[in-house]
């Protein structure tokens, strides 16, 4: 477990800042307690200091995770997210899509997301841009990258995709083998 390096850094708020914008300084300073960012085995924890301390004390060979994983870096050092980030990314989150019931199974079984299945969409959406998926109920389900800005979702044909899943809390079942 050591801190990141300034190019490590620079890739994880690169990543994050697609999501949740200018934000990032937000997850560092908190009012609740001081949180930082830690590299354990490839994969990148964030954890307030005090769980970040008491971590230090395992021997790094029996510590298996603290905190939130947020993602890993792959084995070409660059970071991807995974969906154990969607409770630390979603309260922040800059652009929102929510879905029709029918289509929030859909979108938990891997698929991305089609015209006929968005609910809403928040304002001035841009392409390829980072999104937090949501059921009508208000309940993150997942991430992704918009595949049309909200202009063009609207005079779409419904049977094209509007968001492209990264991924889903459908995650925890189909790959809880790979989340640790």
């Amino acid at each position: 477990m050591r801190p990141l390096t300034d190019e490590e850094t620079k890739s994880v708020f690169e990543k994050l800042s697609k999501y949740i914008g200018d934000k990032v300084s937000a997850l560092i300073n908190r009012e609740d307690g001081d949180y930082c960012f830690r590299l354990h085995n490839d994969r990148v924890f964030y954890a307030s200091h005090n769980v970040m301390k008491q971590a230090a004390t395992i021997d790094h060979d029996h510590l298996a995770s603290f905190g939130t994983c947020l993602g890993k870096f792959t084995k070409t050092k660059r970071f991807r997210l995974h969906v154990t980030a969607l409770d630390v990314v979603a309260p922040l989150a800059k652009h929102k899509i929510w879905l029709k019931p029918g289509a929030e199974q859909s979108f938990l079984y891997g698929n991305h997301v089609l015209k006929s299945g968005l609910g809403r969409v928040s304002e001035n959406t841009p392409q390829y841009q980072g999104v937090v998926v949501y059921s009508m109920n208000d309940t993150p389900v997942g991430f992704g990258v918009s595949a049309k800005s909200t202009q063009e979702c609207r005079r779409t044909d419904p049977m094209s995709t509007v968001a492209f899943n990264q991924a889903d809390v459908g995650l925890y079942v189909r790959g809880e083998d790979t989340l640790i």
